[in-house]
């Protein structure tokens, strides 16, 4: 009688121990949604009840700036002006094709974070791709095993999140809604099949294989490319309703709507000389421009005709360095003269 008594208070306080941590991990959560600038009503809902998604999207978010930034540092615009302003860096205020990179970048970012840590077992309520196990052609010898990337849930994952701060029934949330999407598509469409050969002394009798994320870099260029052939569009609304339904080609016949992967963009971009916060512009006064080239990075595109500072430097270093027995390096001195050239 006395050992149930005492079990029943271990129960009873293990269970109030419980409820308390809960509690305070509830709290917590609370506390640091509410602390995160610029989420949306839905988006702070989904942090309070996903906290451990939270950081994860945050670097999903930030491997999208990342890989912007990289992709157009040579450009007059350089996705420098995004920042840390909320999670998802400063938003572009006007509807050009740059803002149409940005939020396509972003998403896909953040699937293919969320997927990433899927995988690793970093995330609860998600791991691997289940459909992906046992056999799955018999002819061919081959099967699904391993760990194949969930890739659908990374992709829903982001369309809740990502897509939740749009909230304004206007042509711009039409527009990012697909660039979002477009993003999406672009990380599903280049998953990966690698395989593994099992057999006698290296022969491939049976493969397992599984399904693996793309390197981000590779999304990065496909989106860059797509960034070059964005298509511009424009609102159609519905009969009965003020508000836009759906976009259509600004010069496409009749009602023809974009692709599912085309980036679209309402307005065209301005040529990001001076420094606007609207457009996301910095300008390029003092950026590094190349004195021969003739692309984007040349100085003559880069600084927008008002021409450039050249600066004459001498950069020494140790070269030709030799081991003499025993136990010498000798080294001579190298040096030579460069130039760097700055807009002004």
């Amino acid at each position: 009688m006395v050992s149930e008594c005492i079990y029943t208070a271990i129960e009873g306080g293990l269970l109030y121990i419980q409820r308390t941590l809960s509690s305070v991990v509830a709290l917590g959560a609370n506390i640091i949604c509410n602390k995160i600038p610029g989420l949306a009503p839905r988006q702070r809902a989904l942090c309070q009840s996903r906290p451990d998604a939270i950081i994860v999207i945050g670097e999903g978010a930030q491997l999208g700036i990342n890989e912007c930034q990289y992709q157009f540092r040579y450009g007059r615009w350089n996705c420098s002006a995004l920042g840390e302003r909320t999670v998802f860096g400063q938003e572009l205020r006007v509807g050009s094709r740059e803002a149409a990179f940005t939020y396509a970048i972003t998403a896909a970012g953040v699937a293919h974070v969320v997927t990433a840590a899927c995988s690793r077992g970093n995330l609860s309520q998600c791991g691997c791709d289940r459909e992906k196990q046992g056999y799955h052609d018999r002819e061919e010898g081959w099967k699904w095993g391993g760990c194949s990337a969930d890739v659908k849930y990374g992709v829903e994952f982001s369309r809740r999140f990502v897509d939740a701060r749009e909230i304004k029934k206007n042509a711009r949330r039409l527009m990012n809604l697909h660039n979002n999407e477009a993003g999406r598509k672009i990380l599903e469409e280049r998953m990966k099949l690698e395989c593994k050969c099992h057999g006698v002394s290296g022969s491939c009798t049976t493969k397992t294989c599984w399904i693996t994320l793309p390197q981000f870099r590779e999304i990065g260029y496909l989106l860059k490319e797509r960034y070059g052939a964005a298509v511009q569009v424009e609102p159609v609304q519905a009969s009965r309703l003020r508000q836009p339904s759906f976009l259509r080609l600004k010069e496409g016949r009749a009602y023809q709507k974009p692709t599912d992967t085309d980036l679209v963009y309402l307005e065209h971009s301005p040529n990001y000389c001076e420094e606007d916060k609207a457009t996301g512009s910095t300008g390029t006064r003092g950026r590094l421009c190349n004195g021969t080239s003739a692309h984007t990075d040349g100085c003559n595109v880069m600084c927008c005709g008002r021409g450039y500072d050249t600066h004459h430097y001498t950069r020494v270093w140790q070269c030709n360095c030799k081991f003499h027995w025993c136990c010498v390096v000798r080294c001579n001195t190298c040096s030579e003269n460069a130039e760097v050239f700055t807009c002004k």
